[in-house]
């Protein structure tokens, strides 16, 4: 029983560590476009016309907005539901007062299979779902009029 003690005291310790508190935490959960069925990896820049895109607010599922289908590739497993490829989009503006910032985004759980983007720089990739992860955004962002 020590073991587990202090090994998941370790587990604590490096978690605190590798994710310090912030000073400032917004939602970013409104205004994002989402496309279904999207396989273009032009979409992950930032000069990608997304105009025609849905314009929706996360969390989001688009998975259950599908009807049921008995033939579908992921059976009664993956609850009959369609799978496939769905992009989200955000553009925000950061002011050049930002720049002295670390800025991170957070997200509490993605299905799986997610890949990250900003401004056409991939931060990472997930394989499996459910699951937080943190990415740091600082090193790509653009500020004031760039």
């Amino acid at each position: 029983m020590k073991k587990i003690t202090s090994l998941l005291g370790l587990m604590i310790a490096l978690f605190s560590i590798t994710y310090p508190q912030s000073t400032n935490i917004e939602k970013f959960n409104s205004d994002w476009k989402f496309i279904l069925n999207r396989d273009d990896a032009a979409a992950a820049t930032s000069s990608f016309d997304d105009a025609s895109w849905r314009k929706l607010h996360l969390p989001h599922d688009w998975s259950i907005e599908l009807p049921f289908d008995s033939t579908s590739p992921t059976g009664n497993g993956g609850g009959a539901l369609r799978g496939g490829v769905g992009w989200y989009r955000k553009v925000f503006n950061l002011t050049v007062a930002d720049q002295s910032k670390n800025i991170f985004i957070d997200f509490d759980g993605v299905y799986r299979n997610s890949e990250v983007f900003i401004n056409g720089h991939l931060l990472g990739k997930r394989p499996n779902g459910y699951i937080s992860f943190r990415y740091d955004l600082t090193p790509y962002l653009h500020f004031g009029a760039e």
